[in-house]
């Protein structure tokens, strides 16, 4: 099954909608999907490597923009949606403390959930709830969020058919070390904060 839904994904990144797709995925995970972009920007990258750059800057594009829709769910609608989806990662109760602390250091906060596994979803929404300086907060994301995918691409790009190749060979390997980086993020949320 890992090896059709992986079939799957490479020849869908090589359709015509792939980057409205990746788009979409990249806007709405910095929000509120629990699923990275990476899934399909990696696969985009692999099949037409000569696109890595373009690629990289629209998931970079929607990622920030996806960015400013969750500091908007904080910022607006914190009682409404950003404390409910807060409470779904186990964040609500050390909320308070978390402000203080985030209100000081906001910046580095946004750029290390920007360029690492880390839910940024949380942070975009911790950063509304907080009140952190939208320009703070853009231009921590644009260099973060940007740094993360275009060194995903650099990497790609030049690498290419051998990274294919090491991808296709460890596919349930890679999958599961996915998984286990996706969910370690996770429990950084709940512990850590």
């Amino acid at each position: 099954m890992l090896r059709r839904v992986y079939d799957w994904t490479m020849d869908f990144a090589g359709h015509h909608n792939a980057m409205w797709a990746l788009f979409v995925i990249a806007f709405i995970e910095s929000s509120v999907f629990p699923i990275p972009p990476d899934i399909l920007l990696v696969p985009m990258i692999l099949a037409a490597r000569d696109k890595a750059w373009k690629i990289a800057g629209v998931c970079t594009v929607a990622s920030v923009l996806g960015g400013i829709a969750g500091y908007g769910i904080g910022y607006f609608l914190y009682e409404s949606v950003g404390l409910p989806l807060l409470e779904f990662y186990g964040k609500a109760g050390k909320f308070a403390e978390f402000q203080t602390l985030y209100n000081e250091w906001g910046a580095w906060v946004v750029a290390m959930a920007g360029i690492t596994p880390f839910p940024y979803k949380v942070i975009t929404i911790a950063s509304g709830v907080t009140g952190l300086d939208m320009v703070t907060f853009v231009i921590a994301s644009v260099l973060s969020r940007g740094a993360r995918f275009y060194i995903e691409a650099l990497m790609l790009w030049y690498f290419g058919e051998p990274i294919r190749d090491f991808v296709e060979k460890y596919l349930g390997w890679l999958v599961t070390a996915g998984f286990v980086v996706l969910f370690g993020g996770f429990l950084a949320v709940k512990y850590l904060f």
